[in-house]
């Protein structure tokens, strides 16, 4: 077969007029067609009353090499690849080694889990939260109540921080061996809907991702996987090398407990500060790493959707418009959007007690009233908190605090309008806009819980994002504070076996160890920690 990419497409086309588009742009006649099968489809959307749609086909013919020979100039007619993933160790029929532990259930715990238990190494994972469907009960405990619950919330339990999302199914990586794929394919065996395949941006939603990741764990659990949940790791047995390094010899639990094993995947995610404190202390390797502060912003959807689409807009092969946007500000900072929630809700998202953090969420439907997306101003070690590696961990705490504060001390959420905002003075009642956030938004002046550089490079940036997007800087837009877990403040190294750089058996990964950003990633870097553990495990 061949992948025909680029191909573009009014958006109200038949359904058959795709053969005929295929024929002339392969220059072939209808009969050398013998068939199709939808790889991609994206739109174009750069003139919003014309919006085209654009695809991508394996395109099945009677003379390919003909084909590809006519067009061995052109890199959107090539051959299809093979995209299946497939094993490349498994456990010996009688293997009785130690088992391989995962600490973490988020995408790339439970992706390293998996692909562990299909190569036959039966993994133990441990999770200091809840399973998914007790973590939804604690999380809306927070949301509807006020009531926290420090191990079970937006960032810990089954799932993690994911599940609370837009659920979004697309990165940047390079990913030559199309292990995305293989993440996709697993969420649709496990009750993800088939379109995820094709759309150039998919996602799930919330209310999908929570009985998909009950699939997953059932697959684990039945190919001989452990679970463990409100289970805590608070400490590691590490042994001297020779060498200087350290070797891991097992993890102490929070019951006093021991589990002994050789290898640990350490997929804790970006809010796992006790850990990230514990393994300084242990004296892994670890780095402060670059992320971004900044609010949530919600405007109404129909702004967005016409903004984006114009006439289009509301065309059910469109669904609800997103947006992208940067400015590189005078005072030397970088704001852009950022997790961007189409039809979605702002939500809190602490994990701390006395602090206040918010996110983006949003159902498959993506059809609430607001949008909302992080707008976040990139932050530096070197320039921002050059205290040592922890010491982006001690600046979230503070302005999580501030914000607290701001708030009413109630986990209610610091908000401000943008009017207010550019005018430099505190917000005393909402506007057009009505903010989603929950428990609550008390109106305040933001510049209370973000750094005056945050404030400043806002200020510069929302007009000109209003030029772009058509009513993103209106005075009664809402901003909702703070976002500060945007990514992980640390990165725990690592070399090119995805082992520590100095601990010998322990293999981070995912979003908390600084190697992915977002669900789709951090599964990906869970295949490649499980495989790395394999070959270690069952040497070529």
């Amino acid at each position: 077969m061949l992948r025909l990419s680029g191909l573009s497409l009014p958006l109200d086309h038949p359904a058959d007029a795709i053969a005929p588009a295929i024929c002339t742009r392969l220059e072939i006649a209808p009969a050398e067609l013998k068939g199709y099968t939808l790889y991609r489809r994206g739109n174009d959307a750069r003139r919003r009353n014309a919006i085209q749609l654009v695809y991508t086909f394996d395109v099945e013919l009677t003379d390919e090499a003909q084909v590809l020979a006519r067009f061995a100039d052109d890199k959107d007619v090539r051959p299809t690849p093979d995209m299946t993933w497939r094993a490349r160790v498994h456990a010996p029929e009688r293997w009785n080694g130690l088992r391989p532990v995962v600490i973490g259930a988020g995408p790339c715990g439970l992706f390293a889990g998996l692909v562990l238990a299909q190569m036959g190494f039966k993994p133990i994972i441990l999770d200091r939260g809840k399973i998914v469907r007790e973590r939804t009960r604690d999380t809306w405990g927070l949301w509807r109540r006020g009531v926290l619950n420090p191990d079970s919330n937006v960032q810990f339990g089954e799932g993690g921080a994911g599940t609370f999302s837009d659920g979004k199914l697309y990165c940047r990586v390079k990913d030559p061996r199309f292990l995305g794929r293989k993440v996709l394919e697993e969420f649709v065996k496990a009750g993800a809907p088939d379109d995820i395949l094709w759309e150039a941006h998919p996602h799930i939603g919330t209310f999908r991702l929570v009985t998909m990741v009950e699939s997953l764990r059932e697959t684990i659990e039945a190919l001989g996987g452990e679970y463990r949940w409100q289970t805590r790791v608070d400490d590691l047995e590490l042994v001297p090398l020779p060498d200087g390094r350290q070797r891991i010899r097992g993890v102490h639990l929070h019951d006093g407990s021991f589990l002994e094993t050789g290898h640990v995947v350490m997929a804790v995610g970006h809010s796992a500060r006790p850990t990230f404190e514990m393994l300084h202390r242990r004296g892994v390797h670890i780095e402060a790493k670059p992320f971004a502060i900044g609010v949530r912003i919600e405007h109404p959807q129909s702004w967005i959707d016409q903004a984006r689409f114009g006439r289009c807009a509301k065309h059910p092969d469109l669904g609800a418009a997103a947006y992208s946007l940067v400015h590189h500000a005078s005072n030397g900072r970088s704001v852009y959007s950022f997790c961007m929630c189409p039809g979605g809700r702002v939500v809190a998202a602490t994990s701390e007690e006395g602090r206040v953090v918010t996110n983006g969420m949003s159902q498959y439907s993506r059809a609430e009233f607001n949008a909302n997306s992080g707008l976040v101003v990139a932050i530096d070690p070197a320039r921002d908190f050059p205290g040592g590696p922890l010491a982006g961990i001690a600046l979230q705490r503070h302005w999580e605090d501030q914000a607290f504060l701001a708030g009413g001390s109630n986990y209610h959420a610091p908000g401000q309008k943008v009017g207010d905002l550019l005018a430099g003075r505190a917000s005393a009642a909402l506007g057009e806009v009505i903010p989603s956030y929950k428990p609550g938004v008390t109106m305040t002046d933001l510049s209370r819980c973000l750094p005056g550089f945050v404030i400043e490079a806002f200020r510069e940036a929302l007009p000109v994002f209003g030029r772009q997007i058509a009513r993103y800087d209106h005075p009664d837009a809402v901003m909702t504070g703070v976002e500060t877990r945007t990514s992980s403040p640390v990165r725990i190294t690592r070399g090119k076996d995805l082992q520590s750089l100095n601990v010998e058996g322990l293999y981070p990964g995912g979003e908390g160890a600084g190697y992915a950003g977002g669900i789709l990633s951090a599964a990906i870097d869970g295949i490649k920690l499980a495989e790395a553990v394999a070959h270690n495990l069952v040497p070529a």
